[in-house]
């Protein structure tokens, strides 16, 4: 099917839209290293079922190397161990709002990655329309409402630190610390650097008779979470403790919450990027994922009544305009 890639990637867009909504809830209430422990737990036995439904055997063994799993598991513990850490290490330090869009370079770190080690080409059309979609998803992610400091007061102290940048004639100036633009910079560069690893790994899997092409993404996925989880348990063990983890269990809301944000995000969202990659480059599906930020503008209004400024607009129409050039030759 022509397209096929793109259009798996939008749609992973919008599954990461509904993961960033129901996770704004599960990680207040849970916290977010507990709320990553249990996502990558419950995506682990998502997997175990899927595999035992379809091929009769919970373990994804079927078609992995050495190599291959070497690769996924490096592949988990950049993407999903380290990204996700700076990821909302920044949140805390310069808010969501700054966070997703210095997110908006995983594309370009993606399509460095894949050029580097892949030897995969862009065409002058594909380059204009990842820019083209950069620049729209930048000025709607500016637009929107400032950040809010996070439930413990961090962010709101971290904001008052001095200006590191001006805008256009200094009418426009950002308080952002240095150590959260460094932890923004390493999430997005983690997240374009995890997915190409990604496709490595998936480029190392063997032919297997009776195994279909789309589940490859999936066991792929079951070997990163395995770094996934071992990671973010011992930066839980380090950092909170495991009673948080033990009060999670028996929390039904929050559970409930992780359950929800692993069947969009972890589960369905990372089994179906993977799958993308398989069929269009890395840069081009990491760009068309990145727009979670436009996506998300009407349910955050509908949902939290956050206020839609007229540069989130624009910057939605160019976005669409930039993805619309993905499809043209």
């Amino acid at each position: 099917m022509t397209y096929l890639g793109e259009l798996i990637s939008i749609g992973v867009a919008f599954s990461w839209t509904a993961t960033a909504l129901l996770s704004e809830f599960g990680s207040k209430r849970l916290g977010n290293l507990t709320l990553n422990v249990l996502r990558m737990a419950l995506t682990l036995l998502f997997s175990l079922v899927l595999f035992m439904v379809v091929m009769g055997n919970p373990l994804p063994t079927m078609g992995i190397s050495a190599e291959a799993c070497g690769w996924m598991l490096l592949s988990g513990l950049v993407g999903y161990v380290i990204g996700d850490f700076c990821l909302f290490q920044c949140y805390i330090i310069i808010g969501s709002r700054f966070g997703q869009l210095f997110m908006t370079l995983a594309p370009l770190s993606a399509a460095l990655m894949a050029w580097v080690t892949l030897g995969q080409q862009m065409t002058l059309m594909n380059v204009v329309a990842m820019l083209v979609t950069l620049f729209g998803i930048g000025i709607s992610v500016i637009g929107r409402a400032s950040p809010q400091p996070s439930p413990r007061g961090e962010g709101a102290a971290y904001l008052k630190s001095p200006s590191v940048w001006r805008g256009w004639g200094g009418g426009l100036s950002l308080k952002l610390p240095l150590n959260g633009v460094l932890f923004a910079i390493g999430a997005a560069v983690c997240q374009g650097v995890g997915l190409v690893l990604s496709k490595i790994g998936m480029d190392h899997y063997e032919v297997v008779e009776g195994m279909p092409d789309w589940l490859v993404p999936f066991s792929a996925n079951f070997y990163r979470c395995i770094a996934g989880i071992i990671g973010f348990l011992l930066l839980l063990c380090f950092r909170d403790g495991m009673g948080h983890l033990r009060e999670a269990i028996h929390d039904k809301k929050g559970l409930s919450a992780a359950t929800a944000t692993t069947i969009f995000g972890p589960f369905v969202g990372v089994g179906f990027s993977l799958m993308a990659v398989q069929y269009t480059g890395a840069g081009i599906a990491s760009t068309l994922m990145a727009m979670t930020p436009i996506i998300i503008l009407l349910p955050s209004h509908w949902l939290f009544h956050e206020k839609i400024t007229w540069r989130a607009v624009i910057g939605a129409f160019i976005s669409v305009i930039g993805v619309s050039l993905f499809f043209m030759e």
